[in-house]
């Protein structure tokens, strides 16, 4: 098994940073993928970037070149560098990962982003 949590939401003013943290436990070598994503409300969750094991990011279009995603394995933790947010990111994020060889996915609870002056 595997679990997720995330943590690093808060409120933050158009222009700035955050950093978002997704530590893993559990049977981490497990892990073929990581990824996370976004829901605004009203909106649909939608994928903000994937990492997979091989270190091959997909980002969303709407966040490239100001989201980077991270890993440090000696803490079984992932991140996501937030720059240049924008009113429009503000939404629950949501670690995501991919493990197993069926592909099981497990969920965090998720953390609030708030971009807002």
């Amino acid at each position: 098994q595997v679990q997720v949590v995330e943590s690093g939401g808060g409120l933050v003013q158009p222009g700035g940073s955050l950093r978002l943290s997704c530590a893993a436990s559990g049977n981490i070598l497990s892990i073929n993928a990581v990824g996370w994503y976004r829901q605004a409300p009203g909106k649909q969750r939608e994928l903000v970037v994937a990492l997979t094991g091989a270190g091959i990011t997909n980002y969303a279009d709407s966040v490239k070149g100001r989201f980077t995603i991270s890993r440090d394995n000696a803490k079984n933790t992932v991140y996501l560098q937030m720059n240049n947010l924008k009113p429009e990111d503000t939404a629950v994020y949501y670690c995501n990962a991919d493990h197993g060889p069926l592909g099981l996915e497990v969920w965090g609870q998720g953390t609030l982003v708030t971009v807002s002056s």
